[in-house]
């Protein structure tokens, strides 16, 4: 294993020099897409360019920068330029909103900063959450004066540049989460963070250098060149998975073999829709993942209908704090699982893989500090799912409370991850997602779970998707639950939908409480994977109708 997560580029560009290593679209025309090509080693050629340009600039080891570019080779090189370096590369998702973007920059302090030029132009008008910025590098046409363009250095060839030398626990990036349940918290990733999902992932799905990859995340293509796998860069903004076009996802799919493809379940879902609705196949697909959500058994069957003979899809479990913890195949959940879900069994993400431990606790919302206060519940019993091994991460950057109620050091000194997530484990030893812990709904007789709750009411084919919120009125919380319907429907049909949704929550024990039903329109989501729902905006919502 690597001490720098940066090592496995010159590894791959010394063994496949002159395959490609990232393909990425420049035009279309009649079905046919133009790509801009990079070998390994001129991947590797180029990033060591930058390395020089910026160290000669001051920024070495530990140094924060922040980086915003559109996915590109750019992007890539520049990233693993700064793992070269032992400099800290801080990614924000842009989509997550200005406030929430502006509130990462000023937690972070980024030192510099590799953008695009609309980003400086931003900056020009709000410059305070910026203030701790020095150096400033842009990617493209047209940034404003005083920012140094890296574009010149592309024709920079065979520089050499040292890897400076890392240990494991060393600071490698800060990468942000979707602030799905509060707030976006920055998440420290260690070197050795890095190199274990590199080992793990390549084990677990058997990856290598005779993959294609087309991740829809485009921070997951560090990893497919790690792995040496050519990387397809995907048409699309990454922030509006759901919002794909699907013909340009096909047609990069056909054109490059494309065999493994990690992306969110809206995104599949859209563009296995657009594949099943026109008889088309993606022969060279293999293997699919998809996270970020529950995913159905009626998405894993769509989208294993339009793969390859003998390919599957599959679900890795875990969060940006720790990934993967666990995975499971598409198939062992038809088989297996898939009905039990319709009954509100929650959602099963398989086995824990062999690398890390899982257990399950006795839910509670406060900071953990003596791993003796903690009740471990026993197989079939639901609770908190927390997690040690090689890929859980230490803390969030500049978040000590946060880091405090998050993290469990057990009586060996080894550090545990609250995964802010209910389940259990089944007799199989099979863990089971019920939902985010911070969703349940308590009231005074009852625990209500989000996922298994919902199921039972997305059963109707009527209904899209559901949410189970709590309202507090007078001394106790009603719990209820809001639907998006497939179809626009008129208040007549809502009316008889509600009576069929009564009837349907009265045949469950656990969902006969719910007496109150609300419908909206679309349902707000995360902006990583367009598939979180975010119950929080949906309660308050849900006030204001009542």
């Amino acid at each position: 294993m690597k001490s720098n997560i940066a090592e496995y580029l010159p590894y791959v560009a010394k063994k496949y020099p002159n395959d490609d290593a990232i393909l990425c679209p420049i035009s279309h025309k009649n079905g046919i897409v133009e790509y801009s090509k990079i070998t390994y080693l001129e991947l590797d050629n180029l990033s060591n360019a930058y390395s020089a340009k910026l160290t000669n600039d001051g920024i070495t080891k530990g140094t924060k920068v922040l980086i915003m570019l559109k996915p590109s080779i750019e992007f890539i090189a520049i990233v693993f330029s700064i793992f070269k370096i032992g400099a800290v590369p801080v990614l924000i998702d842009p989509g997550m909103g200005r406030k929430n973007f502006l509130n990462c920059v000023r937690e972070t302090l980024p030192e510099a900063m590799i953008a695009i030029a609309p980003v400086y132009w931003f900056k020009l008008f709000i410059r305070k959450p910026f203030k701790s910025v020095k150096n400033v590098y842009s990617i493209g046409a047209y940034p404003p004066l005083g920012v140094q363009k890296l574009d010149k250095l592309k024709n920079n060839k065979n520089i050499k540049f040292t890897i400076p030398k890392t240990l494991p626990e060393d600071l490698a990036a800060i990468l942000f989460t979707t602030g799905s349940t509060g707030p976006p918290k920055g998440v420290e990733y260690s070197h050795r963070i890095f190199t274990s999902q590199v080992e793990i992932i390549s084990k677990l799905y058997g990856t290598g250098h005779h993959e294609v990859d087309m991740p829809a995340f485009p921070l997951f293509g560090l990893f497919s060149v790690a792995m040496g796998m050519k990387f397809i860069i995907p048409k699309m903004n990454p922030s509006k998975q759901a919002q794909v076009n699907p013909e340009r996802i096909i047609e990069a799919i056909n054109q490059n073999k494309v065999s493994f493809s990690f992306g969110s379940p809206a995104f599949w879902n859209t563009v296995a829709n657009y594949c099943i609705s026109r008889n088309i196949r993606l022969d060279s697909l293999k293997k699919v993942l998809m996270a970020g959500a529950p995913v159905t058994d009626e998405l894993h069957k769509k989208v294993k209908k339009i793969m390859g003979e003998g390919g599957d899809t599959y679900v890795p479990y875990g969060a940006t704090e720790s990934l993967p913890i666990a995975s499971f195949t598409g198939s062992e959940m038809i088989a297996q699982t898939a009905n039990l879900t319709k009954e509100g069994a929650g959602f099963c993400v398989g086995y824990p893989i062999n690398e890390v431990e899982i257990k399950i606790i006795s839910a509670t919302n406060k900071a953990i500090n003596n791993w003796d206060d903690i009740e471990f519940l026993e197989n079939t019993q639901r609770g908190e799912i927390i997690v040690k091994g090689p890929i859980v991460t230490s803390k969030y950057h500049n978040k000590k409370e946060a880091t405090q109620n998050s993290k469990i050091v057990d009586k060996n000194g080894d550090l545990w991850h609250r995964m802010g997530d209910v389940g259990y484990f089944d007799n199989m030893n099979r863990l089971w997602f019920c939902g985010r812990k911070a969703h349940r709904v308590l009231t005074n007789n009852n625990i209500f779970y989000t996922v298994c709750c919902e199921a039972i009411f997305n059963n109707h084919s009527k209904v899209f998707r559901s949410a189970l919120v709590g309202i507090k009125q007078k001394d106790d919380v009603i719990p209820i639950i809001i639907i998006e319907s497939k179809d626009n429907i008129s208040a007549k049909e809502k009316a008889d939908l509600i009576l069929e949704l009564k009837e349907i929550g009265q045949r469950n024990s656990f969902t006969k409480p719910i007496k109150d039903f609300l419908f909206h329109p679309s349902f707000p989501v995360d902006i990583r994977h367009n598939a979180k729902i975010f119950r929080e905006k949906l309660a308050i919502w849900a006030e204001t109708q009542l």
